[in-house]
């Protein structure tokens, strides 16, 4: 069985999407998910699913949930690959393969192109850093945001995501593909306005791609939005991105490629 967490919640068994039954199911599911080869205390997965107002039937809608993850996972085709749902006390321990869950493949990709990069190859870092980028279909356990889903872990897996393509574009602009990032970043940095990391390398692509006018004009826009939201001004190294545009400074040149 394959599990994807990365974009609405989904089962694989054998190619085949697992009915995964109704909303708290789908919710168990995917905190135990987030949380694989741990145990999770049946009292923290109560304050998750219900946000510290559960019902006085939560604990049974809880175990019927279980109950009804262990009949899927029974039922597994692909019995070498099955995840078992263990009771541990104080709570529930989903034992799985990571490999099986995407949001590891993820995590163990970002790694290797990490790896990559501080090794010096920059593009094959970005090679696997696009792939587990890739994985993502959407917000992690998109279906279950709709419903008003807000975990905390939710908030964590999503700046995994926008570290990671912060580091894929450090990596890209290495290579000298500032134009191409280009149209990406501008998307990224209306919707993230206050991380300045994608701001400055939305600023060094315009540059690079001869847009002064547009880069600095991105930083004012960041600056902008820095004061009216958290009330302070830019960082020390947006600021310094800043002067050296102004002054056409040499050391933010596109890099001088071999070919």
């Amino acid at each position: 069985m394959r599990f994807r967490l990365l974009g609405s919640l989904e089962v694989l068994d054998a190619d085949r999407r697992v009915d995964l039954g109704g909303a708290v199911q789908r919710a168990v599911l995917g905190y135990l998910l987030l949380h694989a080869n741990q145990v999770v205390p049946t009292s923290r997965m109560l304050r998750a699913l219900w946000d510290g107002q559960a019902p006085l039937t939560a604990r049974k809608m809880v175990q019927n949930a279980v109950s009804a993850i262990r009949r899927m996972l029974a039922a597994a085709h692909e019995d070498d690959a099955r995840a078992t749902l263990l009771t541990r006390p104080p709570g529930y321990r989903l034992q799985i393969d990571p490999d099986a869950v995407d949001i590891h493949q993820f995590r163990r990709l970002v790694e290797q192109g990490r790896t990559a990069i501080t090794a010096g190859s920059p593009g094959r870092g970005t090679s696997l850093l696009r792939e587990a980028l890739g994985l993502w279909r959407g917000r992690a356990l998109a279906d279950l945001v709709e419903r008003g889903t807000m975990w905390s872990e939710l908030a964590a897996v999503e700046n995994e995501r926008l570290l990671a393509l912060e580091d894929c574009f450090d990596a890209e602009l290495a290579c000298g593909r500032h134009r191409e990032i280009t149209p990406e970043l501008e998307i990224l940095t209306e919707a993230e306005p206050l991380r300045e990391r994608l701001c400055m390398q939305f600023m060094l692509a315009l540059y690079r791609s001869g847009r002064q006018v547009d880069a600095l004009n991105v930083y004012r826009r960041t600056r902008a939005a820095l004061v009216e939201g958290l009330g302070i001004e830019p960082g020390r190294d947006l600021q310094r991105l800043q002067h050296m545009i102004l002054e056409h400074d040499v050391s933010i040149q596109a890099p001088m490629l071999v070919a």
